[in-house]
């Protein structure tokens, strides 16, 4: 027998040995791969679920919003415009009986000129909250002040709006949405938060554009999902989506809401 034989022999096992713990080493790591790849995968099919989820709840917020303000605009030109046209039509045909004395006939003209008086002025306020003209023509800033004082002198609270800003006329279609914000916040401060003092301050922070919000409001509990998920506060969420800002809301029982956005 050759003595060399046996370590060759030794020799080709080991090899064969070794290769085959590469073959298992090789066939884990790509089981190992495998599964990681598919988990990963599973994680962003999961997280694309949640976005596409997000973004059908702020769809739905805004045109459930779009429809509740399309009720009120339509229950404003009812009782506002319908009503007193309608009133006016009645007293107009009045106008044409005979016999009337010339008191009747200046006591039916006066009705019908303060009638028409008010439409005139409901229709304006309507067509004023669909988009102030002040907004449209002078932009955000000019837009926010009228809005503090329309608050001011309508809703019995006071406000302090100070700007850092120097807006761009050309993104109206983006300030429009941060009036929008400050308007339903601020509905929401006199509504819910029962508040007396409101501020208002827009800055630029490190070339962000930022507003802070606060009011003295009763305030809430802000740990309570449950209190951010009505339908203003969705219809906000939509609005900041749009602007790709971020929004960070504060509050606490008894001491009013703080409330910080970029835009």
């Amino acid at each position: 027998m050759n003595p060399n034989s046996i370590p060759e022999k030794e020799l080709v096992a080991i090899i064969l040995y070794i290769s085959l713990f590469f073959i298992i080493v090789a066939v884990a790591l790509i089981i190992f791969f495998y599964f990681s790849r598919k988990k990963i995968i599973q994680k962003e099919l999961e997280k694309i679920d949640l976005i596409l989820r997000y973004q059908k709840e702020q769809l739905h917020a805004i045109i459930v919003t779009q429809e509740e303000e399309r009720k009120r605009i339509a229950q404003d030109l009812h009782d506002d415009i319908s009503s007193k046209l309608n009133i006016v039509s009645l007293n107009s045909h009045l106008l044409t009986a005979p016999n009337l004395t010339e008191a009747e006939t200046a006591e039916i003209t006066e009705n019908i000129i303060a009638l028409t008086t008010k439409a005139l002025d409901n229709s304006r306020k309507i067509a004023h909250n669909l988009l102030p003209p002040v907004f449209e023509k002078f932009g955000l800033s000019a837009g926010i002040e009228e809005l503090c004082e329309e608050f001011e002198s309508s809703k019995s609270v006071k406000t302090y709006y100070k700007n850092e800003i120097d807006f761009d006329e050309k993104d109206i279609d983006r300030h429009l949405h941060v009036f929008r914000i400050l308007q339903e916040l601020m509905n929401n401060s006199i509504r819910h938060g029962k508040a007396s003092e409101i501020w208002i301050s827009f800055a630029n922070k490190d070339g962000i554009n930022t507003c802070d919000y606060i009011d003295n409001g009763v305030g809430f509990n802000c740990s309570n999902a449950e209190n951010q998920k009505g339908l203003g506060m969705k219809n906000i969420d939509s609005r900041i989506s749009f602007l790709q800002g971020t929004i960070e809301i504060n509050s606490e029982i008894n001491k009013g809401i703080v409330v910080n956005f970029t835009f």
